[in-house]
């Protein structure tokens, strides 16, 4: 499945976020993530975003498709990170 993952937080739960959800997903802006991940993976995702974050003040919303092909993806401005991991 592909995932984009969104998140609001307190700075020193932040940084922790980023490290967190690069290990993971792709970081495509400031507290933006997206990439494929089967359910399992997205299981450990979620259970390590909810060690991190106080659910009382910090949010994060994910999305889920069924596959990246029915999504669009558009960019205005500057791309920060390049999605395609062609080396």
């Amino acid at each position: 499945m592909y995932v984009i993952m969104v998140y609001d937080a307190a700075p020193k739960r932040g940084v922790k976020l980023l490290k967190f959800l690069r290990k993971h997903l792709m970081w495509i802006q400031n507290s933006v993530f997206e990439g494929e991940v089967t359910n399992s993976q997205l299981s450990v995702i979620i259970k390590g975003v909810k060690d991190i974050i106080n659910s009382e003040y910090d949010s994060i919303i994910y999305y889920t498709f069924d596959s990246q092909k029915y999504t669009a993806r558009n960019v205005l401005g500057v791309e920060r990170n390049e999605t395609d991991s062609f080396i």
